[in-house]
């Protein structure tokens, strides 16, 4: 006998109190018979109406969004965007709090998943608890930095460029971003038609004055003639087998970041906040404290970012490493599963003869390289984290020092107690505020081989 399907619960509303911040954008709540809610929208410590979202009855959590404050938090402000708020567009999660709040609460989140997820409390991970913003974001309330340069807008059926809603297909449209960079901003997207475009992205890099609009087509529909505020190369997504193709103007746009100029082809990764690129390279390197005639690995390298900072450090060996080292010279090898993204790497590396970049997932190609032994890893995994196998994996190297590079606290938190199980302790941890108004934070660990008797 099939069981008689729940009661869905969207649209029902519950005052509550508001708990804590969790992952995700959401304060925790409970219903007054003892259901979770996931609530958006809120604060700690506030009382609000909460309508649910997505539930049903019975299940493990419900999620709904603050739709009325009855008391509200010292750190409420109102939104500065016109589109945020309940139901509206979902691409920022904080907008309703004060800058310093929303760091505050990226700090808890963070705290949080070390100690659930890896044991740790910040003390033992070398972090004092504080989320710096980055330079030149620390703006007074109600005030909303432009930090966000490349940007993909969702089409309306009527060719509306908007953004997409929490959680949902449906489109916001609107006609500014307040977390756009000028120099998507001046582009204008949002002032023209994009009739039978599923998706426009917007990119403007920086250290260069180079545009690209990024178009996907729906099936079947043609392209229509760009004309927008401010010369851009064209890019056309296939929409058969997602390969792009360029219409007109270059097929990459130029980054610069630690000295150098970075070749990123259309839609290619990139750090999105104009200062990460920079920020992360220093954190990186100060806390790797590279050498003369190091070997070093860049996992997940993307277009080279530090595989080319690695590799300026490590230079040619002097001559007293190089005897140490049986006459052997400083070296970087990358490994990247992009195929765009090797290319640009091999091409943004192509006068360091010491670096190799090599295509593939890391977990596949790093054992096949035969590398038993390295002074030096940097990885930047996807937000799913690198894993236990490849932890192990990197473990076994002896590094001198790690630098793990993370755009979730989640995985993070798991990664490094893989880290621990494999002889690692975290030395440093630095966290950074490069999405303002979004829960999103990266983060930088500095590990370091435990010593023996300690």
């Amino acid at each position: 006998m099939q069981a008689e399907p729940r009661k869905s619960l969207v649209g029902e509303e519950y005052e509550v109190e508001v708990g804590p911040v969790a992952h995700g954008g959401h304060c925790i709540a409970r219903t007054s018979e003892g259901q979770v809610l996931f609530v958006r929208h809120a604060l700690p410590g506030e009382r609000v109406i909460a309508q649910v979202t997505e539930g049903e009855e019975g299940a493990r959590f419900l999620r709904a969004d603050a739709v009325r404050v009855l008391d509200a938090s010292k750190d409420r402000i109102d939104a500065p965007c016109p589109f945020a708020g309940p139901g509206r567009c979902g691409g920022c999660d904080w907008q309703h709090a004060k800058p310093g709040a929303q760091r505050r609460l990226k700090g808890e989140v963070v705290a949080e998943q070390l100690q659930r997820l890896a044991g740790l409390t910040p003390e033992e991970a070398g972090w004092d608890g504080t989320v710096m913003p980055a330079e030149g974001d620390k703006v007074p309330a109600g005030q909303v930095p432009a930090w966000r340069t490349r940007v993909q807008y969702a089409v309306t059926a009527d060719g509306r460029a908007g953004l997409r809603r929490h959680r949902s297909h449906e489109v916001e449209p609107i006609d500014h971003c307040m977390i756009a960079a000028e120099g998507v901003s001046e582009l204008g997207i949002e002032k023209r038609s994009w009739t039978g475009m599923d998706s426009v992205e917007a990119i403007a890099a920086t250290g260069s004055q180079d545009r690209q609009v990024v178009l996907t087509p729906k099936p079947g529909a043609r392209l229509p003639l760009v004309e927008l505020d401010r010369p851009v190369s064209v890019m056309r997504v296939d929409e058969r087998n997602g390969q792009l193709h360029r219409v007109h103007g270059r097929p990459f746009v130029r980054e610069r970041a630690d000295g150098r100029t970075h070749r990123v082809a259309g839609g290619g990764f990139w750090q999105v906040h104009p200062k990460a690129a920079d920020t992360l390279v220093t954190a990186v390197m100060q806390g790797l404290l590279p050498r003369k005639g190091d070997m070093a690995l860049d996992l997940y390298c993307g277009v080279g970012l530090f595989a080319g900072a690695l590799a300026d450090r490590v230079g040619e060996a002097g001559a007293g490493a190089l005897a140490a080292r049986g006459g052997e010279a400083g070296a970087v090898l990358g490994i990247e599963s992009g195929k765009r993204a090797v290319e640009d790497a091999r091409h943004n590396l192509a006068d360091f003869p010491r670096v190799r970049i090599e295509q593939g997932k890391v977990e596949s190609v790093l054992p096949r390289t035969g590398i038993t032994e390295v002074d030096l890893v940097v990885l930047d995994p996807p937000r799913a984290g690198a894993g236990r196998k490849t932890v192990e994996h990197l473990s076994s190297l002896g590094a001198r020092r790690i630098a793990y590079v993370a755009c979730d606290p989640a995985a993070l938190a798991r990664d490094l107690a893989y880290f621990r199980d494999g002889g690692y302790r975290v030395r440093t941890l630095r966290v950074f505020d490069l999405f303002p108004m979004t829960h999103h934070v990266e983060c930088v660990a500095i590990l370091e081989p435990v010593k023996k008797g300690s």
